[in-house]
């Protein structure tokens, strides 16, 4: 097996060292985020709309979103580099798949998957890669498949670098994302803006798409 990039072991590594407080923080973080809630429940909503079928959440973390789409009515399993994270969300959800892997490079045929939810799993992505990220989401969904991309938004300025408490993360323009999408192959069918909360520094982007 190729030696993971340098990008992706750091990330891994800074997940794992921090992912049982991360569980606990998240744990019961949508109870009051119903923008939050809308959006998934629309992605949810296209999915099923669209004939169902099988939906990867790509960096899942401790799976507290990936349970969520489950109850939406989703047929969902989750895929995170962190294997602490995992472990911690094959104990926390045990009726609900997860597995260790990098959302880049998934062992799946191509067409395979009815949705795809990427829920501010790319932040710590190198911008210049991103555009392979979004082609391998393609790759994966079926024609009419749904991509849902959470994100922090880079309010008027170009792609930023910050300081993410975890590890170096990137503030993207929504309109810059959904261009990639676009040449990607993907159909804007929404997005979503939120002005950040107490506590919270930047202003979240959210864009729901689907595969030509």
């Amino acid at each position: 097996m190729p030696e993971s990039p340098s990008h992706l072991t750091a990330t891994a590594d800074a997940y794992d060292a921090v992912a049982v407080l991360y569980a606990e923080l998240f744990r019961d973080a949508y109870a009051e985020l119903p923008l939050d809630r809308a959006v998934l429940a629309a992605f949810a909503d296209s999915v099923r709309a669209a004939g169902a079928g099988p939906v990867a959440e790509l960096g899942c973390g401790p799976g507290h979103v990936t349970a969520h789409l489950r109850d939406l009515g989703l047929d969902v399993f989750g895929v995170d580099l962190s294997p602490v994270m995992i472990d911690l969300a094959r104990r926390a959800y045990p009726d609900l798949r997860f597995e260790v892997g990098s959302m880049d490079a998934l062992d799946l045929a191509a067409g395979t998957l009815a949705g795809i939810a990427s829920w501010y799993s790319v932040i710590h992505t190198p911008p210049r890669e991103i555009p392979s990220y979004i082609g391998e989401f393609g790759r994966l969904l079926a024609p009419g498949g749904h991509l849902l991309l959470a994100f922090f938004e880079s309010e008027g300025d170009p792609v930023t670098a910050f300081d993410h408490k975890v590890t170096t993360a990137y503030r993207w323009p929504i309109d810059d994302l959904a261009a990639l999408a676009r040449e990607a192959g993907f159909t804007e069918v929404g997005r979503m803006l939120r002005e950040p909360r107490e506590g919270e520094r930047f202003r979240r982007g959210h864009l729901l798409m689907r595969k030509r």
